[in-house]
């Protein structure tokens, strides 16, 4: 198996934690959502509601660093605990870092959906009246 490199310090991970890989040990490639998520910050209308400038400060950061964003929907802490980390494709979609040319050269990306709440049954139960 291919060793993934630690290319994997994504910016934008809320707390400065550089030990949130996107790198999927088993395909040897690193998580890229396959779609932005529903609240991307990359969204039209600040679907986060990020204070003024909040936005421009991790897309610096992140092109400063040649990095990328980690999508907020897949951090541990967040809304999906169960996801893991993968690359917001807002992100990719709109910058070229020697993080990203480097992964998508060396490696490839495996494209994971964005997490989603878990399905809930609305089926109403046997016998009762709707």
């Amino acid at each position: 198996m291919e060793h993934v490199p630690n290319l994997n310090q994504g910016s934008g991970n809320g707390g400065g934690e550089a030990d949130l890989s996107v790198g999927d040990q088993a395909l040897g490639k690193s998580r890229l959502l396959s779609r932005q998520c529903s609240t991307c910050i990359f969204a039209p209308g600040n679907r986060m509601h990020l204070p003024a400038g909040r936005l421009r400060d991790l897309v610096t950061e992140a092109r400063r660093e040649e990095s990328f964003i980690v999508c907020h929907d897949t951090l541990p802490h967040y809304l999906y605990p169960e996801a893991s980390p993968a690359i917001c494709r807002g992100f990719a979609d709109r910058y070229r870092t020697q993080a990203l040319q480097l992964i998508e050269r060396l490696f490839g990306f495996v494209e994971v959906d964005p997490p989603q709440p878990p399905h809930r049954d609305t089926t109403p139960p046997e016998g009762a009246h709707r």
